[in-house]
């Protein structure tokens, strides 16, 4: 049976990815329905304020479960109302179903076990832990969230194998190939905004969008939250006709600017006016910079800030202590006379490793013993 039960879960767990970065600030969950060995329904949280997996794999089998029943599902089932309702006062009420099977343990402190206890106690069998390390990782955002109180604020970079980040001036800027830089996008997808500096939007003119490609082949873009740190607000004191496409094009509504006390207030009243949204703050940048940013973010209930860098930017959170993970991509080619940018994050054990192309990715917390840039 355990077999099955593993088996069982990455099914569940393809369902809950269905939502990858659609369900912020609550996590993403997948859930089964199993008679006699036989998956007869199945469901997982779309959105934010929409109903639980369990609830969507219930109404979806249309009738009361077969007594001896399975229920799998890739999280804990809450056993406090909400919004929705207890899901444990549902799996219940539905009656038939006499297992169930969970991948992780509700993250919030507040919460942890009680809704296994709910079921045990009612004379429901239930298993715990099946593949919980990949029901926990899939949610690595919204664990962070609901133990922290705050986002989670990740580091990506590229750069060469001896960890240089900035090429030199008339060099390629892609650093790594196009299986990494489609990764990228996967992570864009999961995490609610991105981040980068003045200097990487003036630099490069980026969309800063989420771009990928469907199963029948169907190309997609959407935009998060886009935020461009600008102390000054120098990336948009020119005339509008010159700013950068994150001010102007049909997403410029999505996009954020954090400024300082220093900023220009004739600058800042022209993005308004654009429809840009501007949130000022003492200072952008050290631990007092980050620490308001990421207290903004926790009340406008951002969970998660994928930050871009530059090197700079990242270098700055780094040393602030604010990146709380990071996106390592390393590719094989060598930097050498001109090349700047130095960066050395130390993971914690663990981290993970994933081959794209010929390029590296590591990924995972950030420990607080490394150097974050040298020029």
């Amino acid at each position: 049976m355990g077999a099955d039960h593993e088996q069982l879960m990455g099914r569940a767990l393809e369902l809950a990815r269905r939502a990858w970065g659609e369900t912020h600030p609550n996590p993403m969950v997948g859930a089964l329905i199993v008679e006699d060995g036989v998956v007869v329904a199945e469901g997982w949280h779309a959105r934010d304020g929409g109903p639980h997996a369990e609830r969507v794999a219930l109404a979806s089998l249309g009738r009361r479960p077969r007594d001896g029943a399975l229920m799998v599902v890739t999280l804990e089932p809450c056993s406090t109302a909400g919004r929705t309702g207890a899901c444990c006062d549902a799996i219940l009420a539905a009656g038939g179903i006499r297992r169930v099977v969970i991948g992780a343990a509700d993250p919030n402190p507040a919460h942890a076990g009680r809704g296994a206890e709910v079921l045990r106690a009612a004379g429901l069998d239930v298993v715990e832990g099946v593949r919980a390390a990949e029901c926990a990782e899939l949610n690595l955002i919204f664990r962070h969230w609901i133990t922290r109180g705050r986002p989670l604020l990740a580091g990506k970079i590229a750069t060469t194998r001896e960890g240089f980040s900035r090429p030199p001036a008339g060099a390629d800027r892609w650093i790594t190939g196009a299986a990494a830089r489609e990764n990228v996008h996967h992570w864009r997808r999961l995490f609610p905004a991105i981040a980068v500096g003045a200097g990487t939007v003036r630099a490069d003119n980026p969309a800063l969008t989420r771009r990928w490609r469907e199963a029948d082949g169907t190309e997609r873009e959407d935009c998060g939250w886009r935020f461009v740190f600008d102390a000054t607000l120098a990336s948009a004191a020119g005339p509008e006709a010159g700013w950068p496409r994150v001010y102007a094009d049909r997403w410029k509504e999505r996009t954020i600017v954090v400024t300082s006390a220093a900023a220009d207030a004739a600058t800042r009243a022209r993005l308004e006016a654009a429809g840009v949204c501007v949130w000022s703050q003492e200072t952008t940048r050290g631990r007092a910079g980050w620490e308001a940013f990421a207290r903004r973010c926790a009340a406008e209930r951002i969970s998660g800030v994928y930050v871009e860098g530059g090197a700079r930017l990242l270098a700055d959170a780094r040393a602030a202590g604010a990146l709380d993970y990071g996106f390592l991509y390393r590719a094989p080619k060598a930097g050498g006379e001109g090349w700047g940018g130095r960066v050395e994050w130390s993971f914690a054990a663990g981290a993970a490793r994933e081959r794209l192309g010929e390029d590296e990715l590591i990924r995972g917390p950030l420990t607080e013993d490394d150097a974050d840039e040298r020029s």
